[in-house]
């Protein structure tokens, strides 16, 4: 298929025209035509196939600058749920990837027509790069090598920036461990290569909490927090993950939301489906400013369980509701392992999720202790190994 093409605004593959009816064609990846209704307002997203559409004018710069305003704003959720349309999930679809512009912010001032400052990294990724569902196994032998000789371009301490675009976003991933090497190996073969073919800028925080006292998922990722900002203070988006999930599609964007993003919406464990309403554990993500105002994670929660609903209370009273991909896209493989050790359940997980509304004010961020002991770069990931205490000599294993 083809439209007819007199004029407009060239950037590199992507053309944005204007035609009598007000309607803009994004034309390039593929040879997929997108036509975004401007003039009946909420925004009506045609499938490949267009029909018609005679090219007018080109829009002047001021135009264009406007249109990826309106444009950037209102895409994201619009495209989550076209993207998950049957037609763009089908394995042989060759549109299944769409497309997001750039802030006017980036485009530098008006007549500034250097296409390395119009264009930004895709939200979505763009057609070459997307997989859609992904085949995921813990079987075959993996180590270390094989990882970094899978990604070459990512530099040392596990960060990456896209060479060809502009991210909207600054990422932290943050893992929170102890004694899990052989997990973290599948990890990131798998992640590495997602998050790039994403676009995402991010670094990979491993947070090892140091000795055999029982083990504190939130306060390590609290740590986490702190210390990848001393890193990069430049950082505006932060992913906390289990070492032993792994997406099983690269739609599942790793990015931040206007909202707390909880990512793992099916695991397999659970039959892919969420297990309860409240539900924010496994991978989760937070904007910078997000984060601050539920200050931060609970510190209190010695051994498994219940930080996650602790999180999930400080969301809803602060005003803020949890966003999810769709359950096609959130599913997540675990790896199988026995229950770490020192990592039993926590006898008082069912109180303190009761009473977050009185202790998220002081226990938090705010009040975060530790220390660190090493912080090593490697190259596919930093390690932080951090001290972080030892719970209360009630809940002190015996």
């Amino acid at each position: 298929m083809s439209l007819p093409m007199a004029g407009g605004l060239e950037l590199g593959d992507l053309k944005v025209f204007s035609n009598p009816d007000h309607s803009v064609i994004l034309w390039g990846w593929g040879g997929c035509p997108w036509m975004a209704s401007l003039s009946r307002g909420p925004w009506t997203w045609l499938l490949p196939g267009l029909k018609g559409g005679v090219v007018e004018k080109p829009w002047n710069w001021y135009q264009v600058s406007g249109f990826l305003s309106v444009f950037s704003s209102l895409s994201v959720p619009i495209w989550e749920k076209f993207w998950a349309s049957p037609a763009l999930g089908s394995a042989s679809s060759p549109c299944r990837s769409p497309l997001l512009l750039a802030l006017p912010a980036w485009l530098g001032a008006a007549g500034d027509h250097d296409p390395d400052q119009i264009l930004s990294c895709w939200h979505h990724p763009a057609l070459p790069l997307a997989v859609g569902r992904l085949l995921i196994e813990f079987s075959s032998p993996m180590s270390m090598e094989r990882v970094q000789r899978e990604n070459p371009d990512v530099r040392l301490g596990g960060k990456y920036t896209p060479a060809d675009c502009l991210p909207r976003q600054k990422v932290a991933i943050l893992i929170p461990f102890r004694h899990r090497e052989h997990h973290l190996k599948y990890w990131l073969h798998y992640l590495h290569p997602i998050l790039r073919r994403q676009k995402v800028a991010y670094g990979i925080y491993i947070i090892n909490q140091f000795g055999e006292d029982t083990f504190n998922r939130a306060k390590l990722l609290n740590v986490g927090f702190l210390e990848a900002l001393k890193d990069d203070e430049e950082y505006d988006c932060f992913i906390f993950s289990d070492v032993d999930l792994v997406p099983m599609d690269d739609r599942n964007l790793y990015r931040c939301y206007e909202q707390p993003r909880h990512f793992a919406v099916g695991m397999d464990k659970f039959g892919f489906r969420l297990p309860y309403a409240g539900y924010f554990g496994g991978v989760s993500g937070l904007s910078k400013s997000q984060f601050l105002k539920i200050n931060g994670f609970p510190n209190e929660y010695w051994g498994w369980g219940g930080e996650d609903d602790d999180i999930f209370n400080r969301i809803s009273l602060n005003g803020m509701k949890v966003s999810r991909p769709d359950i096609r896209i959130g599913r997540y493989r675990m790896i199988k392992h026995e229950r770490d050790k020192h990592n039993e359940p926590n006898p008082q997980r069912f109180t303190k999720i009761q009473n977050t509304k009185m202790t998220m004010k002081r226990d938090g961020i705010s009040s975060l202790q530790y220390r660190v002991v090493e912080v090593s770069r490697q190259p596919m990931y930093t390690n932080i190994t951090v001290e972080i205490g030892r719970p209360p000599p009630r809940l002190a294993r015996g």
